[in-house]
């Protein structure tokens, strides 16, 4: 069985920053790469940072150098994070966690909220 729960979103100003937090229980998330996803309103899911099993990282060019990904793992389970830093109005999304790529583990999160302001 796996669950996934995503936490730490929220209402942040341009320039602000959060941190997101993933919890992923089930081996498939430890033995996998894990993502982060944002999906905008009737647009598709977006990976945007990944963070390889034993390490390795990849962000999408519209975050590199603003956001930071890392990932905590135990016998059956994950912790990942999503450290955001100068977050534009146009953050406004849900961010959801998943293994990559997403076929691998079709079960999503309720995902979490970030909404920008200016």
């Amino acid at each position: 069985q796996v669950q996934l729960v995503e936490s730490g979103g929220g209402l942040v100003q341009a320039g602000g920053s959060l941190r997101l937090s993933c919890a992923a229980s089930g081996i498939i998330f430890r033995l996998n790469s894990m993502g982060w996803y944002r999906k905008d309103p009737g647009k598709q899911r977006e990976l945007v940072a990944t963070v390889a099993r034993y390490g390795s990282i990849t962000y999408a060019d519209s975050v590199k150098g603003r956001f930071t990904i890392s990932r905590d793992n135990a016998k059956d389970s994950v912790r990942m994070y999503l450290q955001m830093n100068n977050l534009q109005p146009d953050a406004t999304t849900v961010y959801y966690c998943n293994v990559v790529p997403s076929s691998r583990q079709p079960y999503w999160g309720q995902g979490t909220q970030v909404t920008g302001s200016s």
